[in-house]
């Protein structure tokens, strides 16, 4: 079986699968734009062979290595990066080739446009924000007044929370209009709730193979425009509502053989026209793996592997390994270099070494999103997860004391 994997090297999970991938023996062929010696060990063992660009960005190059590797292996049985900025990428070379297993560029509106990604909720039966696409202002006010402020502001097709905006009065409205756009915008109702995740993998039957569920208390959005601290947790269990809302999604999309990541709201308060506080409201599509280091937070909390568990879907469309363990919450802890800390590095490892799983620094690509400094870490109860946050997060005084250290 042959494989190819765009960008095999970035983000550094993506090694993973292709480890995973060849161990499972798949011949896996990588496509990017790093220089080959700056590959890791690992990563070069699990690749048969290696085709850099000079920008994966440059279509025509892309067509060129896929080609040389199609001339040279025969047919492609596979091409996927799994990462949400080259998707669309994908799918072209995908049709180009005539690679059956993946999405092909006809199917990717609802991928794309968020504002597509709605037809999807409501076919699933899950609510979702009021939405118009930002055309002119006098639409925008009219809409702003009738769903009241703040509003959100997103491009309508767009990775992350890049460029997404809560706009609080008519004020912020008219400056975001005064702007030169050059790509279209979807204003939305503003949802009061915590984003909890339906991650995982799924079969070419639909048939989710790994359920994980992680819960974001403080909006992506805003810790990337206010630079606030990065927290997250992976839950110890998929909660029953957040799964029967995910399959249904998974069902309306008619999704096969892929991994997942489908955020819902969990709302905080009452929303006339989405339900009550507890309930469920839909987010946003994502047929990629959860960002960062969530895959290997995955395998830490629910003691499996991701990575394993896709290799077995590509190659026997099933699991074929089984893991058992302790399920435990694990969390992400994204420390910022522009805040001044209580505690130390070293004070932090003294205190929670025995739950530490991952600590390091983030690609400064990364970092705007995801903090500078990463923490990964287990726990048992949810008190000792709050607990450590306090610890970890804790901001240096003012003025610290002589003998306060911070960071």
């Amino acid at each position: 079986m042959n494989f190819i994997y765009i960008s095999p090297h970035f983000p550094a999970v993506m090694q993973n699968f292709c480890i995973a991938l060849r161990n499972t023996g798949v011949n896996v062929l990588g496509i990017g734009d790093a220089p080959y010696d700056t590959l890791t060990p690992e990563l070069k063992g699990a690749l048969t062979e290696y085709y850099r660009v000079d920008t994966m960005e440059d279509y025509d190059q892309m067509l060129r290595a896929v080609g040389y590797f199609t001339f040279k292996y025969g047919k492609i049985d596979w091409l996927e990066s799994n990462n949400e900025y080259w998707l669309n990428q994908d799918a072209r070379l995908r049709t180009d080739f005539n690679i059956s297993t993946g999405l092909k560029q006809e199917e990717m509106d609802v991928y794309k446009y968020k504002s597509c990604m709605k037809q999807i909720f409501e076919k699933a039966g899950i609510p979702a924000a009021r939405w118009q696409l930002a055309t002119t202002e006098g639409s925008a006010l009219s809409f702003a007044r009738e769903v009241g402020y703040p509003i959100i502001v997103k491009p309508d097709s767009g990775v992350g929370a890049s460029d997404t905006w809560k706009l609080q009065n008519e004020q912020q409205l008219h400056s975001f209009f005064a702007k030169a756009h050059s790509v279209p915008y979807i204003m939305e109702e503003y949802i009061p709730g915590e984003v909890t995740t339906f991650d995982g993998i799924c079969n070419s039957q639909g048939q989710v193979l790994l359920a994980a569920s992680h819960i974001t208390h403080t909006p992506i959005m805003d810790m990337v425009n206010e630079g606030s601290d990065c927290f997250y947790y992976v839950n110890k269990e998929v909660p029953e509502d957040i799964r029967r809302a995910g399959e249904a999604v998974l069902a309306a999309l008619g999704a096969k053989s892929r991994c997942f990541h489908l955020e819902f709201f969990r709302l905080t308060r009452a929303k006339k026209g989405i339900g009550k506080k507890g309930d469920i409201a839909a987010l946003e599509i994502n047929m990629r793996p959860a960002g960062g280091f969530t895959p290997d937070m995955i395998d830490f909390a629910y003691a499996s592997s991701i990575y394993q568990i896709y290799a077995d879907m590509v190659v026997f469309d099933r699991v074929c390994h089984t893991y058992t363990g302790p399920h435990t919450y694990c969390a992400y802890f994204g420390r910022r270099d522009s805040h001044a800390y209580l505690h130390t590095h070293a004070e932090i490892v003294a205190a929670y070494g025995p739950q530490l799983r991952m600590t390091g620094r983030m690609p400064a690509a990364l970092a705007q999103a995801m903090g500078d400094q990463v923490y990964i870490a287990c726990f048992d109860s949810k008190q000792a997860l709050n607990k450590s946050m306090q610890f970890i997060f804790a901001p240096a005084p003012e003025h610290p004391q002589e003998g306060v250290s911070s960071t």
